[in-house]
């Protein structure tokens, strides 16, 4: 017991020293820590571009793998254990916690910057081929190869938890490969620090992108000024909901607010939906996807060997990074609430249904701001953080519209850090499936005092960018669970597992 308790304090104090040391630099010394992070991440991106590619592609592969071998019964968990949480909850926590603010920040931007510079200039600005690029290249980067890339980390996660009664750390994956002596080791730690570190970072960046996005909503709705002391009052108002929300636990807190979430967007979709070009934003959803399907693996494995890749270094290798560093915080909070469900359950539920939402999303507002064409779409973009803004402006009820977009930035805020806190406690708690309050609220005031520090200090971005660099050996860490997973998966009695998956479905019968 002395010596668990060792580990969790160490891992938690050197993770909590190196985040302060990192964010004190960021702080003190803005140029010189964006220009280490900034020429670190630009020679990963140019030098192993390819590498991101090939990764998030077998990330796809291994998951349609998985879903459709004969491991595809296998329960996370003992063989008779079912679901903790219906289909929607499970749904409503995935979605929130594996894109949440990022949606409605990028909903409208990112297709009309596309619209404004189409890709590798494969059309006209502003013309009806570069609005169908851009509904492609939209649900190209939020589609399946985020999410498998969570998957196959979040499936090794939860089978270890579930069915081998491992802690819930990343490192407890790597047992059959390096044994347990070295996973307990310092290899193992410097794993769990380092995901530790992504998550803080990635998620104090997104919070504070969230600030901003409020802010800026609060400004266009309400006159509130865009200053620090509105940024101070919505940390704090923010900071005390989701403070409130993990000391309810995962059960009440998070599962709560997910389904608030998925309410309230589904309400804003709607609206959005009705009052817009509907039909062309059913044929953008229809058309987006066969032109997706249809160069999916061109599109996923393209980089020029002659040509200029700064288009796609600039968006798709950045979005592959960025969906790396996320994996860590992501794929263990979508492990603890996917216990009981079968590998292709659960691959089902993590890989298609969170694309289609997103499909749906993008199709919906990105059509909603191709449709007002190239100027207003050059308007829109000129500050990311206002784009959903500008284009609702010109709706019906676009000021309603508009209410409801903070309301739900406001809500995905909270889910977001208090999950980040729940899984930040785990990690830092040796696996502990129900970390303390205390460790919970310790991660939070850090969080929050991490993403105002550095909105106030311009080492947002900065940050952003280190987390990205760093979490580049997690791209190789993801690929080995992929091979840890499938050579424990071989010791499985599968006519055992088949057995008991027959029993069961009767049973419901």
């Amino acid at each position: 017991m002395t010596n668990k308790t060792n580990k969790n304090n160490s891992v938690f104090y050197v993770s909590v020293a190196i985040v302060a040391t990192i964010v004190g630099w960021a702080l003190l010394a803005n140029d010189s820590f964006g220009k280490a992070a900034n020429g670190l991440y630009v020679f990963l991106r140019d030098t192993f571009g390819w590498m991101y590619l090939l990764a998030m592609f077998a990330f796809v592969l291994v998951s349609v793998m998985l879903a459709c071998s004969r491991y595809g019964n296998v329960k996370l968990g003992p063989d008779d254990s079912t679901p903790d949480y219906t289909y929607v909850s499970w749904f409503a926590m995935l979605f929130s916690a594996g894109m949440g603010i990022g949606l409605v920040f990028w909903g409208v931007a990112e297709p009309l910057n596309y619209f404004v510079a189409p890709p590798f200039g494969l059309a006209e600005p502003g013309t009806a081929a570069a609005a169908e690029l851009a509904i492609k290249k939209s649900f190209f980067h939020w589609g399946f190869h985020p999410w498998a890339g969570y998957s196959v980390l979040a499936l090794a996660l939860a089978y270890f938890q579930f069915r081998k009664n491992a802690p819930g750390l990343i490192s407890s994956i790597f047992v059959p490969l390096f044994g347990e002596e070295r996973v307990n080791g310092p290899l193992g730690k410097f794993i769990d620090i380092l995901a530790i570190f992504a998550t803080v970072a990635g998620v104090a960046t997104s919070l504070g992108l969230g600030t901003l996005q409020i802010n800026s909503g609060l400004n266009y709705l309400f006159g509130i000024p865009m200053n620090n002391l509105s940024k101070i009052v919505i940390i704090v108002i923010v900071t005390v909901l989701f403070m409130l929300s993990a000391v309810t636990g995962l059960d009440k807190g998070i599962k709560f607010l997910s389904n608030l979430n998925l309410g309230i967007a589904f309400t804003l979709m709607m609206l959005t939906l009705l009052l817009g070009p509907t039909v062309r934003m059913i044929n953008a959803f229809t058309g987006g996807i066969g032109q997706y399907l249809g160069d999916f693996v061109n599109d996923s494995l393209y980089i020029s060997a002659f040509a200029d890749n700064s288009w796609l270094g600039g968006w798709t290798l950045f979005y592959w990074a960025w969906w790396i560093a996320w994996a860590p915080f992501v794929a263990t909070f979508i492990a603890r609430i996917s216990r009981g469900r079968t590998i292709r359950e659960f691959v089902v539920g993590v890989l298609l249904v969170p694309s289609l939402g997103s499909f749906l999303w993008f199709a919906v507002f990105g059509t909603a701001g191709l449709d007002l064409g190239l100027d207003v779409a050059k308007e829109a973009i000129q500050v990311t953080e206002t784009a959903l803004f500008v284009v609702m402006s010109h709706y019906p009820l676009g000021n309603v519209i508009s209410l409801v977009a903070v309301l739900l930035l406001c809500t995905f805020f909270v889910t977001s850090a208090d999950s980040a806190t729940f899984v930040l406690g785990m990690m830092s708690s040796n696996g502990d499936l129900n970390p303390s309050t205390k460790r919970k609220i310790t991660w939070g005031v850090i969080q929050s005092a991490m993403a105002f520090a550095l909105l106030l200090g311009g080492g947002l971005s900065q940050l952003q960018i280190a987390s990205i660099a760093a979490a580049f050996p997690f791209a190789i860490i993801m690929l080995l669970s992929c091979v840890s997973l499938f050579k424990v998966l071989k010791q499985e009695d599968l006519d055992a597992v088949n057995e008991s998956y027959k029993r069961q479905k009767k049973i419901i019968k």
